[in-house]
């Protein structure tokens, strides 16, 4: 009769993820030993190739969705219960890191190797799941296939997000090969609980000197599309008082904007991160503008006034130079709180492993905001240098991903092995 070992025996192989790691960061490599993997791309395509031969290698069972979203099934003892899934993405920015998304599909291919190689049974099936486009920066809003998992968007919307050239992720998907068969909501897929380890993305654990980072709630976030309208006129003949330049309300509002999450800080950002430009020409004044606004706050009244705040100088601003314009909230969640008993099994792990931790609050969004609204939900934090991420310098000790591959370890076996863990009390 075979013995399973103890919890508190089992240790992952921090040189074999990190090697795992190292070799997804090939795919996409920039001249800065960055990432530029854009979702739904060749280079998407060839990472999401790479993880399902690892996967298969351990003996999963693979399922692909209609969004692309692959999940890889390592069987429990009682098929019958809901599987505990760890996940991230393997998307990129377009002057990405090594890190952000990838740790977490990883980390958790690793939680499966290290119970496949100490032969350790888990009761409840365990999973590993992709997330197709979480960044957003091919297709926005962000995470928008674990939000149609979540049921906060209906597939038709999913499919029907387009790129800048007008290719849509439906079209995309079917290109690459990743347009599954299996309905992509948590009605058909029910989970019994989901973690995701992720890099900071900030600062405080790194300057705290803390190895993790038990994340207890996800600032709310508002995404905006802005586009102003004016007239296109000549540069030179053209008088200042009569021109209707749209460009120059942007730059108001962009002030505007900043003025909101300084006036509501510390715990507020405000960002505009795109703009085009039309026609974009050194001699034409601007006719056309199009840019994009990004709101931060944990507190959802907060978040609201932000809002409130920026429709009302969009109005005015327009009003002033006489412009048209339009305002579009495309994407919007409130604060996140992570569910109690998961938070408590990170931390737990934490303390097992004797790893330094401190509570924190995602400032950034990610496919567990969205998966806390259906299932039991935790995310674990490691450091990155710093604090930098959404760059090609993004960096992290592997010391740091050790620990952290570590505390998803034991809190994924607290959570599938609840009901046997329950009856040993």
């Amino acid at each position: 009769m075979t013995v399973q070992p103890s919890v508190r025996n089992l240790s992952i192989d921090g040189d074999r993820l990190w090697d795992s790691l190292m070799e997804m960061a090939k795919i996409g490599k920039t001249a800065k030993d960055g990432v530029c993997r854009l979702a739904l791309t060749d280079l998407d395509r060839e990472s999401r190739d790479l993880f399902i031969k690892w996967c298969e290698a351990e003996g999963c069972s693979i399922r692909v969705d209609q969004m692309g979203n692959i999940f890889a099934r390592r069987e429990g003892k009682n098929p019958d219960l809901p599987p505990v899934v760890i996940g991230s993405h393997l998307d990129s920015q377009p002057t990405g890191g090594k890190y952000d998304g990838v740790y977490g599909v990883l980390s958790g291919l690793e939680v499966i190797r290290t119970l496949n190689e100490a032969k350790y049974e888990t009761e409840a099936p365990i999973e590993v799941v992709s997330w197709t486009n979480e960044e957003g920066s091919r297709f926005a809003p962000a995470m928008v296939s674990s939000g149609v998992f979540a049921k906060v968007f209906d597939l038709e919307y999913g499919h029907g997000r387009a790129d800048v050239d007008g290719k849509t992720m439906g079209e995309e998907l079917k290109r690459i090969g990743y347009l599954g068969p299996d309905e992509p909501t948590i009605d058909a897929h029910p989970m019994g609980a989901y973690f995701e380890a992720h890099i900071e993305q900030g600062p405080i654990l790194e300057d705290e000197g803390k190895d993790i980072g038990i994340v207890t709630d996800a600032q709310g976030q508002r995404w905006y599309e802005i586009k102003f309208t004016g007239v296109e006129a000549h540069a030179g003949p053209t008088p200042m008082k009569t021109r209707k330049d749209a460009l120059l309300g942007a730059a108001r509002v962009v002030d505007l904007v900043n003025k909101i999450g300084l006036d509501r800080s510390p715990l507020a950002c405000a960002t505009v991160g795109m703009m085009q430009i039309h026609p974009n020409s050194r001699n034409v004044i601007p006719g056309e503008v199009s840019f994009t606004v990004d709101f931060r706050h944990p507190d959802d009244a907060v978040l609201s006034d932000m809002d409130k705040a920026l429709r009302e100088g969009v109005e005015k601003i327009a009003k002033d130079i006489g412009l048209e314009s339009e305002l579009d909230n495309i994407f919007y969640y409130a604060p996140i709180p992570f569910d109690a008993s998961c938070v408590d099994a990170v931390r737990k792990g934490a303390e097992l492993g004797g790893f330094s931790a401190r509570e924190i609050v995602s400032g950034a969004g990610h496919d567990a905001c969205y998966l806390a609204q259906v299932c039991p939900t935790a995310m674990i934090f490691i450091p990155c240098v710093d604090g930098i991420s959404h760059n090609e310098i993004e960096e992290v000790h592997k010391h740091w991903s050790d620990a952290g591959g570590q505390v998803l370890l034991t809190a994924v076996l607290a959570k599938a092995d609840e009901t046997v863990m329950a009856k040993s009390d």
